[in-house]
């Protein structure tokens, strides 16, 4: 699988990796949607619900300091790296991810070459104004105050720059997942159960538009018929050696 793999990558000119949470589980980060995630031990907030309640963003954001620690202590590994070497020798164009942990720019990964389908936990922004903050400064209010601050510059509500469920997804970045998926001869989707849509639709997009799709992921997923190579093993273990990773 890993000599098929290799082959096509280095038969492809313009190549688009796509990545699910699976990639940053090697990391020590946890999955929410599989048995055991977050997500069946504790539902998640609707984007509504935040926006309509004081109550529930107290909450919202008492979840997020709570699991800031497994994030703030990730590092990422080899799946990462590999996919930071294929962007930097040229192989890849870009890297859609559903993740929002930040490690593919951490991993060297150029930041205008990363598409964040649901955007980066790792600072906040205000829903009105677009104005950033970061989660320090969020955090502190929050201890002292008991409560999110507003925005300094418009009295605007403040999020993580998350997409959550019930809020739009980015058109920009919806727009440019498009553009590169269109234009890339070889769709890698590396560690994602492919059932959330609309980002989901990307590797059928790529499918239908000519390019060969390789899908890399732990388990089976309901697009496993539709790709060219599928590979069921963990993702470091099988990048690294392809990309010959130190």
């Amino acid at each position: 699988m890993s000599a098929e793999l290799k082959a096509l990558i280095e038969g492809s000119e313009r190549a688009v990796v796509f990545t699910g949470a699976g990639i940053s589980t090697e990391s020590g980060i946890p999955d929410f949607r599989s048995p055991g995630g977050l997500w069946t031990k504790m539902a998640p907030i609707d984007f509504r619900d935040f926006m309509a309640s004081e109550e529930m963003r107290i909450e919202a954001w008492r979840r997020k300091f709570a699991m800031d620690g497994s994030f703030a202590a990730a590092e990422p590994n080899k799946g990462h790296m590999a996919v930071a070497k294929l962007v930097d020798t040229g192989r890849v164009t870009h890297v859609i991810t559903q993740n929002v942990d930040n490690l593919h720019q951490n991993s060297g990964v150029p930041t205008d070459r990363v598409i964040e389908l649901h955007g980066n936990s790792t600072y906040a922004t205000c829903l009105n104004c677009g104005a950033r903050y970061e989660l320090a400064e969020i955090r502190s209010h929050y201890e002292e105050h008991g409560k999110p601050q507003d925005c300094q510059f418009c009295s605007g509500i403040i999020k993580s720059a998350t997409i959550s469920f019930g809020q739009a997804m980015p058109e920009a970045e919806m727009e440019r997942a498009t553009e590169a998926t269109l234009e890339c001869d070889l769709f890698i989707a590396i560690g994602s159960s492919l059932q959330v849509y609309p980002a989901a639709g990307f590797p059928i997009m790529a499918k239908k538009n000519g390019a060969k799709l390789v899908i890399l992921n732990r388990e089976e997923t309901e697009l496993d018929p539709l790709a060219d190579l599928v590979v069921h093993e963990e993702i470091g273990p099988t990048l690294a050696p392809i990309v010959q990773l130190n």
